[in-house]
């Protein structure tokens, strides 16, 4: 079984709308991070940025379990020796509502380039009306699951692809025609050959023929001759 990356083409960036009003901070951040990972849907992989973008709205009325108020303090520096700061969590809520939700998800989120990106997908505002109506948001329950409708179908794959090969015409003859054609023609220079050699086999006969022919009336003559001395001795 291969192992599955997800392409830019699938992914599908849609916007969903939270309400932060009487939730806890910490849940709350999950459910968002979760969101914003993409940690929701069937192709999310941990090396790409497959997540939607996230509207939270009325942060002012987020709220901490037991005594985090006032116990737990929010610290920053500012890179100089001596200068850490710190802030407790009522205080920040009060101040800064907006900024206590980022950095509650921010450190859910990974610690690199791809955790920075995601990051800017989170929009957080203090009331209850935010700024992104025209990308038509959907309103979603904390903890609740978006449903998968699947991979979004891009034009460029519903289309149909030209095709790569070259035209053939009925009147040019293809590769294996062409070879057919070459084999055909060697095979009748064989054939034309053959007549050749069986007439110069024909010929070898002929030709001790006529050398027998030739040597036959010289023996001929020798029979003759010797006739002709024995008949001079007789007399």
């Amino acid at each position: 079984m291969k192992t599955y990356s997800p392409k830019p083409e699938h992914i599908e960036r849609r916007w969903y709308v939270l309400d932060a009003s009487g939730q806890v901070l910490g849940r709350l951040a999950s459910e968002v991070a979760t969101l914003l990972r993409g940690k929701h849907k069937p192709v999310f992989a941990p090396h790409m940025d497959t997540g939607d973008h996230v509207i939270v709205i009325n942060a002012d009325k987020i709220e901490l379990t037991g005594n985090k108020a006032t116990q737990k303090v929010a610290y920053r520096h500012s890179g100089y020796p001596g200068g850490i700061k710190g802030i407790r969590y009522d205080e920040m809520l009060a101040e800064r509502p907006v900024a206590t939700v980022q950095k509650a998800v921010r450190g859910m989120l990974p610690k690199n380039r791809l955790g920075r990106q995601m990051i800017k997908k989170l929009h957080v505002v203090p009331g209850p009306e935010h700024p992104h109506a025209a990308q038509k948001p959907v309103d979603l329950a904390v903890g609740a699951r978006p449903a998968w409708d699947g991979l979004p179908v891009s034009a460029a794959k519903s289309a149909p692809r030209p095709s790569t090969k070259p035209a053939t015409t009925p009147d040019a003859p293809t590769a294996p025609a062409a070879k057919k054609t070459a084999a055909k023609k060697t095979t009748a220079t064989k054939t034309a050959v053959k007549p050749a050699s069986e007439e110069t086999s024909a010929a070898k006969p002929v030709a001790k023929k006529t050398a027998a022919k030739r040597s036959a009336p010289a023996k001929k003559t020798t029979a003759k001759k010797k006739a002709d001395t024995a008949d001079e001795t007789e007399e």
